[in-house]
């Protein structure tokens, strides 16, 4: 498959879109939803994603099915990071409820429009340059030491250059006025604090195309399955989000397991023109770096006395900035 080819390009796209609206259309709409609710969506979302993987293999064979799982497992929890900062945006910004299934549906429609982009880049720098394999792996690298270093250092609404570019091109509104991204007051166009959160949460779409595209390189070149891992990665994440905040408390080995997968891809980038590692083993070590992480946090949890405080307190730095003063 290509991106290229305009028939499976049209299939894939409209897929997706349709996939989209019955996540806007059918999950929760209008309302909070349980945390029930979103497990069982979200586990919904992952076995269709995985279930793609058969008609690939019927279509292209075995690799091109091998290599989608294996870019959907990265990408998905990739994913997370991006959750992590809507998150943090959200509360931030205190957007309420009501607005926030819309705002994370075109933030994941900007994220999938970034993400092609970068990929049909990259192929085209891959193509003409061999030696950005080399800057990918090395990128990968630092991404998983920014990882390390927890989401809460790297991320501050206040420093988010859109958002700046944002208030000083525009009046920001007191308070929000509905679901309206912008609003006409005393004749001058002010922008809502909606309109800032989104514009935070493109700037952060466009910094994780950036950062989780070089990962599925390490897999395959191939345009098509890399986009179909990305898009699938990216479906379900309003279900995902309900998830988070007991992800995060839960899972304490979360952001090491991450780096320690995206070390790994971006080691398999920097040795390829000397060891070849193929798509079936590049997906076992995915697996098993998540099931001991997971085994890991577990097993952590069982043992420690005071489990109940330090969830807490992981889900309160994720939380923080909940209480900053008027955006505007």
């Amino acid at each position: 498959m290509s991106l290229e080819d305009p028939a499976p390009l049209a299939a894939l796209v409209g897929l997706i879109v349709a996939l989209l609206l019955v996540d806007l259309k059918l999950f929760a709409r209008g309302r909070e939803p349980s945390w029930r609710e979103g497990a069982t969506w979200s586990i919904g979302w992952f076995v269709l994603s995985l279930l793609v993987a058969l008609p690939l293999l019927a279509l292209s064979g075995s690799e091109d099915a091998v290599n989608y799982t294996t870019v959907y497992l990265i990408e998905r929890s990739l994913s997370l990071d991006n959750l992590f900062v809507f998150l943090l945006l959200f509360a931030y910004f205190g957007v309420p409820v009501a607005h926030r299934a819309r705002l994370l549906f075109w933030g994941i429609a900007l994220a999938l429009v970034m993400r092609g982009l970068a990929i049909l880049g990259g192929v085209a720098l891959i193509e003409e340059f061999h030696f950005v394999i080399y800057i990918l792996g090395a990128t990968l690298l630092l991404l998983a030491y920014r990882i390390l270093r927890g989401v809460e250092e790297n991320v501050d609404p206040d420093r988010n250059i859109m958002v700046r570019a944002t208030r000083r091109l525009f009046p920001v509104t007191s308070g929000y006025r509905g679901g309206r991204l912008f609003s006409r007051e005393e004749g001058r166009l002010h922008v809502t604090p909606l309109f800032l959160c989104f514009a935070g949460i493109g700037a952060a779409d466009i910094a994780f195309a950036v950062d989780s595209i070089p990962a599925a390189f390490a897999i395959t070149r191939d345009s098509a399955v890399i986009w179909m891992g990305n898009a699938f990665a990216l479906l379900g994440l309003r279900a995902l989000f309900v998830l988070v905040e007991g992800l995060i408390a839960r899972f304490r080995y979360l952001d090491e397991t991450i780096a320690i997968v995206l070390a790994m891809v971006g080691v398999k980038l920097l040795i390829e023109d000397l060891v070849h590692i193929g798509p079936v083993l590049s997906l076992a070590g995915v697996v098993v770096a998540f099931a001991i992480g997971i085994t890991a946090s577990l097993l952590a949890d069982r043992r420690d006395p005071d489990k109940d405080i330090k969830r807490a307190e992981r889900a309160g730095r994720m939380m923080k900035g909940g209480d900053e003063p008027d955006p505007a």
